[in-house]
This record gives C-alpha cells, structure tokens and sequence, in this order.
C-alpha cells in the first residue's frame, strides 16, 4: 500500500514538529527539519512500511535533527555571537554550556543509532520497549547499545580524569 503523504502530513506534522523542536530547540531550524521529514517520506515511501505511521515519522524526524545538529557542530551556519548570546540568555549559562560542550565530546565517534537510541531512552523517557520499537531492535540490543554506551562514555572519563 503506498503512503499517502498528504494525510500524514495534515494528521502528523503537529507531532513531528514537536519532536524537531525538543531536539533542536529553535523554531525555525524545526520548522525546516519538519519539512524535511516530509521530504524524507516522499523520496523513501515505495522503501517504507505505514503499518506504524507515528512512529516510522517520529524515528525520520529523530535522524533529520540528529544530522542537522551534527552538520551544525561541522558548519555552524550562525554566528557564533547569536549562539553564545542565546546561551547566556538561558538558565544557569555555564552549566548548559559546560554540558552542551561535554556532552558533543562525549558522543564523537558514537554510531547515529546509538546516539538516537541514547535521546529516546534518557532524554525522551521512552521506556526500553518503546525504543526498541522505535529503532527496529529488540529490547537485549537497545540495552546492549546503552551499556556500550556507558563503557565508552566511562573509558573516556577515566582517560581524562574525574573532575
């Protein structure tokens, strides 16, 4: 059966614009990752199944965020003054930019999959199951990818000292 996009884009675009402005937190790049979700679908939909639309739509619209966010950390597209001022606007600055800074060191080198499976499950709350419906693994393999996870964020820690 083939998807049809313009139903899913009138019943599903709420929820997919949700979730790209949790990842992104800004309204414009989540508008634009939103479309491109779209986009994603009609290019990929004689590829995809639509037994499970919400959730084939939630997963592309991860992976649109999660490599715009990686191309920004290799292109930043703003000025550096409008992403530090947006920064110090923000509760507590040096903690988030502290954290934001850790957190990309941390996550180099860690497979896509992993890095989603690793947003769904601690900062989404999706339990196991629901992460491992959501990437098309079983529960063993989610907790698998987490505990990998753990070892290399740990390994890395350990490697340059507790502080």
């Amino acid at each position: 059966m083939a998807i049809d996009a313009d139903d899913f884009y009138r019943r599903y675009s709420p929820m997919v614009l949700r979730r790209c402005r949790h990842l992104l937190a800004d309204e414009e790049q989540a508008a634009d990752a939103m479309q491109d979700t779209f986009v994603q679908l009609l290019r990929y939909e004689s590829r995809l199944d639509d037994s499970a639309p919400s959730s084939l739509l939630y997963r592309i619209a991860t992976n649109v965020c999660l490599n715009r966010l990686r191309s920004q950390r290799r292109r930043p597209e703003k000025p550096e003054t409008e992403l530090l001022q947006r920064i110090a606007d923000a509760d507590e600055p040096e903690s988030r930019l502290f954290a934001r800074l850790r957190l990309g060191g941390l996550l180099s080198g860690v497979q896509t999959s992993t890095r989603t499976i690793a947003v769904l499950h601690h900062v989404d709350g999706l339990t196991l199951e629901e992460v491992a419906a959501e990437v098309g693994l079983s529960v063993s393999g989610v907790r698998k990818r987490l505990r990998k996870l753990r070892a290399h964020v740990s390994g890395l820690e350990a490697a340059g000292g507790a502080s």
